[in-house]
């Protein structure tokens, strides 16, 4: 893998990192991977499979024997487990809730990881997540860092809960879970959340979804 191939975005919860990840990887022809949709594969499969998601020795092992691939779909890619797609399943409320608990879990990061860096070395790829610049891709050309208010941003997650789900929580759970989301990623053990020193960041409270994407495509060019 060659730095000039990757771009690694990171960010929390809803700051925007996968629209403009996916819009700026469509524009360069690189692939697209929200690296958060394979830890929220494991939790599905997890909750399907009665596991315990405070059990991480079996997480661990089920993420072990798991195998994910990513294929390409009639728009985005689709992400199969275990030759199963479960692309539409991973906005799940039950899946929201869990999956900061499983993606902690050092034996499940450890195999995702793994995976994560074997497919950039195959392909151009645009990859957001929490630790991209910092642990999967330290070798990125570039490493954005998108920051947003918790407020702005449970106010996105609350509209993109209603549009996906077609139900509404209420704006306090959402900000009140994205509150707790932040402490957990923030403060794991594991690759916790935060910059990569070499980042750029980016703060989006005032940038609509293209401003931010001309802002990447210009520190590309």
């Amino acid at each position: 893998m060659t730095n000039l191939t990757s771009i690694a975005i990171d960010g929390p919860v809803a700051s925007g990192k996968t629209t403009v990840g996916r819009i700026v990887a469509r524009r360069l022809g690189f692939r697209f991977l929200d690296t958060g949709l394979m830890y929220r594969a494991v939790t599905w499969v997890a909750l399907q499979r009665d596991i315990g998601l405070e059990d991480g020795d079996a997480l661990a092992a089920m993420a072990e024997g798991l195998t994910m691939d990513l294929v390409p779909g009639a728009g985005d890619d689709r992400l199969l487990a275990d030759g199963e797609d479960v692309t539409e399943r991973l906005r799940d409320p039950k899946v929201d809730a869990g999956v900061s608990f499983v993606s902690r879990v050092s034996g499940v990061r450890t195999v995702l990881v793994k995976g994560q860096r074997e497919m950039a070395e195959r392909d151009d790829f645009v990859m957001v997540g929490r630790d991209i610049g910092t642990v999967v891709l330290p070798n990125a050309g570039l490493k954005v860092y998108l920051g947003a208010s918790v407020e702005l941003r449970a106010r996105r997650r609350h509209h993109e809960i209603a549009k996906e789900a077609g139900e509404a929580l209420p704006y306090e759970q959402v900000l009140a879970d994205l509150t707790r989301r932040d402490r957990i990623d923030s403060e794991r053990a594991d690759s916790p959340l935060r910059a990569a020193p070499d980042a750029i960041s980016v703060e989006t409270d005032d940038l609509d979804i293209e401003g931010v994407v001309e802002r990447i495509l210009a520190m590309v060019e």
